[in-house]
């Protein structure tokens, strides 16, 4: 049995007793230490920018996990979508439209919960591993030489009741997540345009069993429906003006913090004042009075800066390499890009997602038609494959059309010319001789649009010098 790379420094007794969990446990009211005149002094001289980015990755996790919980049933549920994401998916900016998913959302409080996977006859498969602090870990994936027989993983957390790590008859692998609340997503090739071999997968993923250890070991699951969510933004902003606090709460008491960590002490630090600390019951009488119009001001401030950060030739080398990383391997700053741009991707070593600018420096509009352009040669240094995808900018949803169409690539569709380049068209209206599966289809209206790329399993030597493709603005 191997023992997976656990998210926290193990032992430390300090760290768990800052993120004791349980809603059951008596919660210590420390709320005295902070009095009254005080709270209002910290309100006024409250720094909102430092306050919003130390959240960002909190704000965008919290919303994503509990919206897809919420879409598939709840918690402690597994559901394999073995069709493409299309234009109805509203849960998550910026998703893919190149691999299928299988999306599980667990709940560890009472009992950790293992997957049973089988072997996978696909070239790519990854599992990620999430939780509200947005820190993504990857345990399990064919670059690792993973998914080649059947495999049991076990996942728990330092709060997990009744388990502290030890071996479990039967299970392969271990591993500890820093959170309560975790998203458990794979990621498949499905090798499209292979029929037979696309069947075959997609029986795989639907062999994929979620079992508590509880029923592993013969017993029954323990209840997990005593909790109580804070309401969730139907866009981050929202959460930021209307109940941060509360959802930082929530999110304090179900996340293990490293007292060796900066970022972990310095986002407790910001909320110490404010009354917010770990192993807390939220009590609005009970904390500062902040100011959630500015709050949310701030963040959208932040919101466009980080869009326009990513097609900065500044920020490329963190933009490619540095995004989707475990906790103790990221800044600061890519921690925000990430959670604005689209939450819970790949880092580097498995997928990087260069974003296509245009020839001209100005955004892509779909009052315009453009076109991508690559040479064999040109083409990015990919392992398994790649894809473009176009998304509107404002939301990062893909653009709906009756062809559901959202993304060029193996998966997608995708025709290279005889030369073994490629020509990709963004239209309202298929150009004359251009292959269908090349066609990006737009509505033609004032509306800003972006395509990013996903190459996955890169060459990453190659990739500090390739040069992602430029749209190209074509007459009307």
């Amino acid at each position: 049995m191997k023992i997976l790379t656990k998210l926290l420094i193990a032992g430390t007794t300090a760290v768990l007793a800052m993120a004791t969990v349980s809603c059951k446990v008596e919660q210590n009211d420390t709320s005295a230490a902070v009095g009254v005149d005080t709270k209002v002094d910290v309100a006024a001289d409250l720094d909102l920018d430092n306050l919003v980015r130390r959240s960002y990755q909190y704000v965008a996790m919290y919303n994503v996990n509990n919206k897809f919980a919420m879409k598939q049933g709840g918690w402690n549920t597994c559901v394999a979508d073995t069709q493409l994401k299309d234009h109805t998916m509203r849960e998550i900016a910026r998703p893919n439209n190149d691999t299928l998913y299988i999306s599980c959302l667990l709940d560890l409080r009472r009992d950790p919960v293992i997957l049973e996977m089988p072997d996978f006859d696909s070239k790519y498969v990854s599992l990620m591993i999430t939780g509200y602090d947005h820190y993504v870990n990857v345990p399990m994936g064919t670059r690792l030489g993973d998914f080649d027989r059947p495999e049991n993983l076990l996942i728990y957390t330092a709060r997990t009741e009744g388990y502290n790590g030890e071996p479990v008859e039967g299970v392969d692998d271990i591993f500890e997540a820093s959170g309560d609340f975790v998203s458990a997503v794979l990621r498949i090739m499905p090798h499209a345009n292979d029929p037979e071999r696309f069947q075959r997968i997609v029986g795989q993923m639907e062999a994929v069993k979620h079992i508590t250890l509880a029923e592993y070991q013969g017993g029954e699951s323990k209840p997990i429906d005593d909790i109580e969510f804070p309401a969730v933004g139907e866009r981050d902003a929202d959460t930021f003006e209307n109940n941060l606090l509360e959802v930082m709460q929530f999110v304090f008491n179900h996340t293990t913090f490293d007292t060796q960590d900066q970022l972990d002490q310095q986002v407790l630090a910001v909320y110490e004042p404010l009354g917010v600390v770990p192993g807390k019951a939220f009590d609005p009488a009970q904390v500062t009075q902040i100011d959630g119009a500015g709050v949310r001001k701030v963040s959208e401030q932040i919101f466009a800066d980080e869009m326009a950060r990513s097609t900065d030739p500044d920020f490329k080398e963190t933009g490619t390499f540095g995004l989707f990383l475990p906790k103790g391997e990221i800044s600061l700053e890519a921690l925000v890009n990430q959670s604005v741009m689209g939450p819970i991707g790949l880092p580097a070593v498995e997928a990087i997602y260069p974003a296509v600018t245009t020839t001209d420096g100005g955004m892509m509009n779909a009052q315009y038609d453009y076109v991508l352009r690559m040479t064999a040669e040109e083409l990015p240094p990919f392992g398994p494959f790649w894809s473009a995808t176009l998304y509107d900018m404002e939301n990062g949803f893909f653009i709906p059309n009756d062809r559901k169409k959202y993304s060029v690539g193996e998966n997608g569709g995708m025709q290279l010319n005889e030369d073994g380049g490629i020509e990709i068209y963004v239209a309202a209206e298929q150009p004359e001789g251009v292959p269908e599966d090349n066609w990006l289809p737009t509505e033609r209206k004032d509306e800003d649009i972006g395509i990013i790329m996903r190459v996955y399993v890169a060459d990453l030597e190659k990739m500090k010098t390739w040069q992602a493709p430029m749209a190209e603005k074509l007459s009307k």
